[in-house]
């Protein structure tokens, strides 16, 4: 393989011919050979945009010549366009800053900004540090990219997936609002039944919930930009007007509504508002563990278990039992709900380890932030178009459980009293008899009685 040598303030180091990286980068390569984890594709956007604003407004500032950031711009834009990623090879178990990335990012923008200066028969250069990071500090750019790639992944992946999951549940609610079936508190039947609908209705609101609150923690908290506090929080190289100034360029770029971060000392050394954020992603888990269950044991049997309604049969279940079909779909979903749970916990833990003026475990906090909100996406998409767009009730078998459950037996109560309903329930068990059957053995009510206050589909509305 043929080499070129590149150098830092460190020495030279070898870097081969083909990759655009420089000596930081192939430093952090050969330094931390740890895990397969890269830094997540997002967070490169986000310093490709960020470099880009960052350009822009110091050439009108006048710190920067306008053919400098006409290079960078080059450069951003052909890694925005998805062509140089195989540029940017780091993993995220580096320093806890983000600093070699960042350096990563200068590198490639230089080394492809160079070859379109010399292209245009330029005199000048860019250098990774004085040019593409200036005005800005590792401590800086990494938070704001990050900021900006959970933005875009939330309002533009993960939202748009639960909104899709959730006007399906809508059509479903519609389509089985009469059919009348038990209920179930504990695992045991419970009484007043309840319609399918709305039953479902209750999953609704669940996402209906979460929505709300991924929407609300993300304004102020995470479009808040740590871009323009520099190293410490102080700005210190960087013009009085940077920070506004690219935050405007990046909302232009992006179409969000970004701010510059009031308090640039909290924006170095906190994290709370991704811990907030991701709360939002984990409560969402929860509820979509919830609702997966509730799917995978309603869909039981499809003989020997509850059987209420029927789901998709997507592909073989068993290597040894032949007809055998699963719920996958929901094994999926509950799978990617414990790994959100436990990326929580992680962010929470590392968001809590800032020192001083800085937190510095960074990556693996935009890791894991990132890799919950795309498993979320991911997971609701294939739930909702695999699983949830087939569901349909098994209308015999809801009937079947049904008149089958003693538990209707509560309706009487106004009548008879909790304690003769009670007996009639007793016996019914004991003798393997209906309700009926048993009230009118013990004498406690006609038939023509029961049929008048034992109606399933009077019973799911308050009365």
């Amino acid at each position: 393989m043929d080499y070129r040598m590149e150098r830092d303030t460190i020495g030279e180091i070898k870097v081969a011919n083909d990759k655009f990286w420089g000596a930081q980068t192939q430093r952090s390569k050969e330094n931390f050979p740890i895990g397969i984890e890269t830094m997540p594709k997002e967070i490169i956007e986000g310093f490709a945009i960020l470099k880009r604003s960052a350009a822009i407004v110091n050439s009108e500032l006048g710190l920067m010549d306008e053919r400098k950031a006409d290079a960078i711009k080059y450069a951003t834009d052909r890694i925005l366009a998805g062509e140089l990623f195989e540029h940017f090879p780091l993993v995220v178990w580096q320093t806890g800053s983000g600093t070699q990335s960042n350096m990563n990012a200068n590198e490639v923008i230089a080394f492809v900004g160079n070859e379109w200066l010399k292209q245009q028969n330029s005199i000048l250069s860019l250098h990774p540090n004085d040019d593409v990071n200036k005005s800005q500090s590792s401590n800086d750019t990494y938070p704001t990219a990050l900021h900006i790639a959970a933005v875009r992944k939330l309002e533009d992946v993960t939202l748009p997936a639960l909104s899709k999951m959730k006007q399906t549940l809508e059509e479903k609610i519609e389509a089985f609002n009469d059919i009348v079936k038990i209920g179930r508190t504990h695992l045991q039947d419970a009484t007043p039944p309840l319609t399918l609908g709305q039953e479902i209705s209750g999953w609704h609101r669940m996402l209906e919930k979460t929505e709300d609150m991924i929407t609300g923690s993300i304004p102020p908290y995470v479009k808040e930009l740590a871009i323009g506090g520099t190293a410490v929080g102080t700005g210190l190289n960087a013009h009085p007007e940077f920070s506004e100034r690219v935050t405007a360029k990046i909302n232009e770029y992006t179409g969000k509504d970004f701010v510059s971060a009031p308090n640039k000392f909290h924006a170095l050394t906190s994290h709370d508002e991704l811990v907030y954020a991701h709360g939002a992603l984990k409560g969402l888990a929860a509820d979509l563990m919830k609702i997966a269950n509730d799917v995978r044991w309603l869909a039981s049997g499809p003989r020997c278990g509850i059987g209420e309604i029927t789901i998709p049969a997507n592909e073989p279940g068993s290597s040894i039992m032949p007809g055998k079909v699963n719920p996958t779909q929901s094994e999926a979903i509950t799978m990617v709900a414990t790994q959100v749970m436990g990326n929580d916990a992680t962010i929470g833990i590392a968001a809590s380890q800032g020192n001083f003026e800085l937190n510095v475990f960074k990556p693996v906090i935009a890791y894991n932030f990132l890799q919950s909100a795309q498993l979320l996406a991911d997971s609701m998409l294939s739930f909702n178009d695999r699983c949830l767009v087939g569901l349909e009730p098994n209308y015999e078998q809801i009937e079947k459980n049904l008149y089958g459950s003693l538990m209707l037996v509560t309706a009487l109560n106004p009548h008879i009293g909790y304690e003769n309903a009670a007996k009639i329930a007793k016996k019914a068990f004991a003798d393997n008899s209906t309700l009926k059957e048993a009230a009118i053995e013990l004498d406690l009510l006609t038939a023509e009685q029961f049929d008048e206050w034992i109606k399933p589909e009077e019973m799911i509305y308050p009365k």
